[in-house]
């Protein structure tokens, strides 16, 4: 069997711009994010601190459970808050120009056709938040993503799971431009 090179995970694609239409093709994710974080901040700056002090009224805060687990969840609240922070500054800073437009990339929705059943599958590359492996939504960073990413329409893959190698062609590549130029004719038509 052909051993084939699988591509390193992609590098983020940050600029200082953001870029409009990445804006818009991740916008949903950052406002179902941003949504998170808002209910997360309340409960640090304003639940939180009232539980801790009811608990510490309560008495001897070295044997005081309500204490300790009001204290346990202010540092889960609080890594929380920074995670989500980073993913939405991540997000939002995705620069389309950095996009491939003829090869498999963020966004990217790619058609395959298994060599030895003819078998055809098709996965769309999305962010982290939004995998959903029965519709066929895979993360880049996924071992049929890594597979994928930076190859071509026409290009065949190896594509390592844990059911074993499958050795597939991209039949048909749609990538984010793609996608978007068509969202734009759909609205200007």
């Amino acid at each position: 069997m052909e051993r084939c090179t699988i591509a390193p995970a992609p590098q983020p694609l940050c600029a200082s711009a953001c870029s409009v239409e990445v804006s818009v093709a991740t916008n949903h994710i950052v406002e179902r994010l941003k949504e998170q974080l808002a209910l997360l901040e309340r409960e640090l700056r304003v639940e939180l601190p009232e539980r801790i002090r009811i608990a510490r009224e309560l008495g001897d805060i070295r044997e005081n459970g309500e204490f300790e687990v009001a204290k346990d969840r202010q540092g889960f609240v609080s890594a929380r808050v920074g995670q989500l922070q980073r993913r939405i500054a991540e997000l939002s800073a995705i620069d389309i120009s950095r996009v491939p437009k003829d090869r498999v990339a963020f966004g990217s929705t790619v058609h395959l056709a298994e060599e030895e059943s003819g078998d055809e599958r098709v996965y769309r590359l999305v962010a982290a938040e939004e995998v959903d492996t029965a519709k066929g939504w895979i993360s880049p960073g996924s071992p049929v993503g890594q597979a994928l990413i930076g190859k071509r329409e026409g290009d065949m893959v190896v594509i390592r799971t844990p059911s074993g190698a499958k050795r597939c062609e991209i039949t048909r590549l749609v990538t984010l431009h793609d996608q978007l130029e068509e969202s734009a004719g759909d609205l200007n038509g």
